[in-house]
């Protein structure tokens, strides 16, 4: 049987306190977000999307998992500043399957940088080409992603897989 995404999996690559900020770019079904907001009780999570709807399923979703240290932001991540969050403000940011869709992947990536805190984990997610799931036309490589976060000043601190059908890029925020 094909082996998805595992969301704690995932998660476990990253050195996560249970105090932390983090945030979701393009929470989609909300798996990570609500993963996240548990593993951070004391923290934040800022799940970020284009598509209201997409928040208003994951406010309900953190409504009945009664968590409450998840803050949901309407956004155009590709514009200057899109997020609308403070620089400096995370610890740790998730781009899973986002970049596919983007016409500006380097907006995205840089408004990572913005908002992540000087030794912050970047970890981004994206479909594999060998994939029968993933929309082929507009898939990124993980060269093409390290080649953006590598002008950006990000240090690539791990690569590996997750599943039979993603990869996934840990990157650690230098400056």
């Amino acid at each position: 049987m094909p082996d998805f995404l595992n969301v704690n999996e995932v998660l476990n690559s990253l050195d996560i306190k249970e105090e932390m900020a983090a945030g979701e770019f393009g929470c989609g079904s909300a798996v990570f977000a609500i993963s996240l907001a548990k593993k951070l009780p004391k923290g934040r999570v800022y799940a970020l999307d284009i598509q209201e709807e997409k928040l208003s399923a994951l406010k309900g979703k953190a409504a009945h998992a009664k968590l409450n240290n998840i803050f949901t932001i309407l956004c155009d991540l590709e514009a200057l500043k899109g997020s609308t969050l403070q620089e400096k403000s995370l610890d740790i940011i998730l781009i899973p399957n986002v970049l596919f869709q983007s016409e500006n992947k380097h907006a995205i990536i840089e408004e990572a940088k913005r908002i992540l805190k000087v030794g912050g984990q970047l970890l981004i997610i994206d479909w594999l080409k060998e994939s029968p799931f993933s929309p082929r036309e507009d898939l990124v490589s993980p060269d093409e992603v390290k080649k953006i976060a590598n002008t950006l000043d990000f240090i690539l601190k791990k690569e590996f897989a997750v599943g039979d059908y993603h990869y996934a890029l840990l990157f650690i925020k230098q400056s």
